[in-house]
């Protein structure tokens, strides 16, 4: 009797003891299992988001390597191209986005025949018309303000940008850049009597005017966020057109114009009574812009350049920007172009 009982009592507690023995192998398979499974807290979900990480840091755009995100030079046709080509009559023309104020990159010469556009991104215009259309004077240029060069280029009011236009990341996202056509920096301008020195403390308490959407205003915006321009530095007149900037400085509304250093420099040839101050304070290239999705205008572009480059730049640079910019224009040259997008 006393036996019996005992063998019972011995498998109730195996029973027991075998039920914790799986109770404890459960709960050890529950808190393993996110080792072994992709859930979204769990080591192997934790390495695929690594891989991911650095296929994002792979493809981050820096602004230094913006100009080279563009693809390899291409003479084929493609959809964009046909549709600029089946044009017919007096619209079978290169619609392009042009500036017409800017001295000798894109303005009306009053001295030419009604008033000719003229200048350095001119010629290169000129030089891409020839190509696509057999032309060069196949062209209707559309005056397009610095605030609008991108949003003209989304609705289609042009088939591309050619206005002193640099190429950045943030703007990459919007349309496709060419390879860069000219190397410059952004400077300050100021009348000769001013006490300004250049990009550096003496833009305390100052107001300094910049072009809406301009890669000036956001270098300006960011420095001082930043600390690194005076806090008390005015950023606040912001206007259509960089030329307009000049206005604003010829009447005393501003204390100072930050633009690209090519383009002060054609305006202080404008403006004897205007110098550019300091040393350039950025490096910026200038690109054509186009659509994003237009893949083979891009490739056409740049295979025009390759050529420009070798045969056309430098007489273009003497007859336009040699005066305000120099003879020497080995520091206005754009870089080896490198070709980083496959598509």
């Amino acid at each position: 009797m006393d036996v019996s009982r005992a063998r019972s009592a011995l498998r109730g507690w195996g029973g027991v003891a075998a039920m914790a023995v799986l109770c404890a192998l459960a709960l050890a398979f529950v808190l393993l299992l996110p080792c072994t499974q992709r859930t979204p807290d769990g080591p192997r979900h934790t390495a695929q988001k690594t891989a991911t990480g650095v296929q994002a840091r792979a493809d981050d755009c820096v602004d230094a390597e913006a100009h080279e995100r563009t693809p390899a030079p291409s003479g084929a046709d493609g959809p964009t191209i046909d549709a600029i080509k089946a044009r017919t009559g007096a619209k079978r023309k290169l619609i392009v986005g042009v500036d017409q104020n800017s001295y000798r990159w894109g303005y009306r010469n009053p001295n030419t025949e009604g008033a000719r556009l003229e200048g350095f991104d001119i010629d290169l215009v000129h030089r891409i018309a020839e190509d696509i259309l057999g032309d060069p004077d196949a062209v209707q240029f559309k005056a397009i303000p610095t605030n609008q060069r991108i949003p003209a280029i989304e609705d289609g009011r042009v088939d591309m940008v050619v206005r002193t236009m640099t190429i950045t990341c943030d703007r990459l996202k919007q349309v496709a850049f060419s390879a860069p056509y000219f190397k410059t920096g952004q400077q300050i301008l100021a009348p000769k009597s001013s006490p300004i020195t250049g990009y550096d403390d003496s833009l305390a308490h100052k107001k300094v005017c910049t072009a809406a959407g301009s890669t000036a205003l956001a270098k300006l915006e960011a420095d001082r966020k930043d600390g690194r321009l005076p806090a008390t530095t005015d950023l606040s007149t912001t206007v259509p057109n960089q030329l307009d900037c000049l206005v604003r400085l010829q009447l005393g509304e501003v204390d100072a114009v930050v633009t690209d250093g090519a383009l002060a420099a054609s305006q202080a040839a404008q403006d004897p009574t205007v110098a550019l101050k300091g040393e350039p304070f950025t490096t910026e290239y200038y690109g054509v812009a186009m659509k994003k999705d237009a893949g083979d205008l891009v490739r056409r572009v740049n295979r025009v350049l390759v050529d420009y480059r070798a045969h056309g730049w430098q007489t273009s640079y003497d007859d336009w920007l040699s005066a305000t910019l120099g003879k020497d224009s080995a520091a206005s040259k754009p870089p080896a172009p490198r070709y980083r997008q496959g598509s």
